[in-house]
């Protein structure tokens, strides 16, 4: 993806912030390469998926127009819960940030924890 002028500051610098964006595009398009659009989730399968946990290190900026790339990898998978490895690298080997995402299911009604259905399981678990 392209970095621009909106995801920067003052200095044309990403600003930290906007990592985290580019992370959350590239899980929902994770997600439709599996064939799970969120709202079709929601409303098939009563479930959401949400950011629970969060660590995150930033390596090197990145600046207005550059573009990069952003990397998903299925490390573990719970009853109700991913954990993901997720990277930010400009041009293919230039590491600029490195996370890993715990994504929880939850009821779409109630918000509570809820096992991922078997449907959603047996699809994602082929990138395990």
């Amino acid at each position: 993806m392209r970095v621009y002028y909106e995801d920067t500051d003052c200095a044309g610098i990403v600003y930290h912030a906007s990592f985290l964006r580019f992370m959350e595009r590239a899980r929902t398009e994770w997600l439709r390469s599996h064939g799970f659009d969120l709202p079709d989730l929601r409303i098939e399968h009563g479930v959401l998926f949400t950011v629970s946990r969060l660590r995150i290190e930033y390596l090197r900026p990145a600046q207005f127009n550059d573009l990069l790339d952003v990397g998903l990898r299925l490390t573990r998978f719970g009853g109700a819960s991913l954990l993901l490895d997720q990277n930010v690298y400009r041009n293919p080997r230039e590491l600029l940030c490195r996370a890993e995402v715990r994504i929880a299911c939850v009821d779409a009604t109630t918000m509570r924890p809820r096992p991922i259905p078997q449907a959603v399981c047996t699809e994602l678990k082929r990138d395990c």
